[in-house]
């Protein structure tokens, strides 16, 4: 599955979290660590849940660049 991710840089670090699974979240000092740590983190939670029989939804949330 495809999960959209989104990442916020701050004035240290960059975090992250996914939309689609509340509570998911991940940091780190670049945004490729970052990206990195949400990956892993996407996975953690997917185990955590699946050990719990609670259902993994489906992902809704996609993103797109506007500028203006």
């Amino acid at each position: 599955m495809d999960w959209t991710i989104l990442l916020e840089e701050g004035e240290n670090n960059w975090s992250a979290y996914c939309p689609d699974l509340p509570g998911c979240v991940a940091t780190g000092k670049t945004k490729d660590e970052t990206t990195r740590n949400m990956k892993e983190a996407i996975e953690f939670h997917l185990e955590g849940m699946r050990e719990d029989h609670i259902p993994i939804p489906s992902p809704t949330v996609t993103a797109a660049l506007v500028k203006v």
